[in-house]
């Protein structure tokens, strides 16, 4: 599995012939400086928001994702997607934002989208625990650093990748890992590496 980053919550994650791209950033968006150059089979959408949604900027030439952009069970291009839709606030507006579970060649991915609050014992049951949790850290609409430190261990997953940081709350977040973790320009890992792994922070450049 290869996980790259593109800014604010946005990734592409290839599994074999498998491209995912979660919550690309729209034509539309203030912060589409950096327009990605590639087709996902499909795409995963949390917001409803051109943060989030961009959907044209992920279909390249002949390939056309499959878009799935809110609650409820999916099955498409092999993988396996659940949706749970949690209240978010996003400039003054309120809006769901989705969190996906993602089973993909029998690892599970949480991506948490931009969620601004801690999770309901239901959510949480629906949500499931991670071998790999994407957890947004920034903090205004979104968790804080500690926040996000505190939730992300509690479900438990191998790796964590903080997403949506600024270099203060990166900072924030690391110390409360109490590490100093480099940053990579991408994540190429195996099953087995991932479960020998236990609460692990990746940091991802983009």
């Amino acid at each position: 599995m290869i996980i790259t980053y593109h800014g604010k919550q946005f990734f592409k994650i290839e599994q074999g012939k498998t491209i995912i791209a979660i919550n690309p950033i729209s034509k539309d968006s203030k912060l589409s400086d950096k327009p990605s150059r590639f087709g996902a089979g499909l795409a995963l959408i949390s917001v409803d928001h051109p943060d989030y949604n961009g959907v044209d900027t992920v279909t390249y030439g002949e390939t056309i994702p499959f878009v799935i952009s809110g609650p409820g069970e999916y099955e498409a291009r092999g993988v396996t997607v659940s949706g749970v839709g949690i209240e978010t606030v996003i400039d003054k507006q309120t809006y769901y934002n989705t969190v996906y579970t993602i089973t993909l060649e029998g690892t599970t991915i949480v991506f948490l989208g931009a969620l601004g609050r801690e999770l309901t014992a239901p959510e949480r049951e629906k949500i499931g625990l991670a071998d790999i949790l994407f957890v947004p850290i920034g903090g205004g609409t979104v968790l804080d650093a500690r926040a996000a430190y505190k939730l992300s261990v509690s479900l438990e997953p191998n790796i964590i990748i903080p997403m949506d940081y600024t270099a203060e709350s990166l900072k924030t977040f690391l110390k409360e890992d109490g590490g100093d973790v480099k940053p990579i320009d991408k994540l190429t890992v195996r099953k087995k590496d991932i479960e020998a792994r236990e609460g692990d922070v990746v940091v991802l450049e983009y």
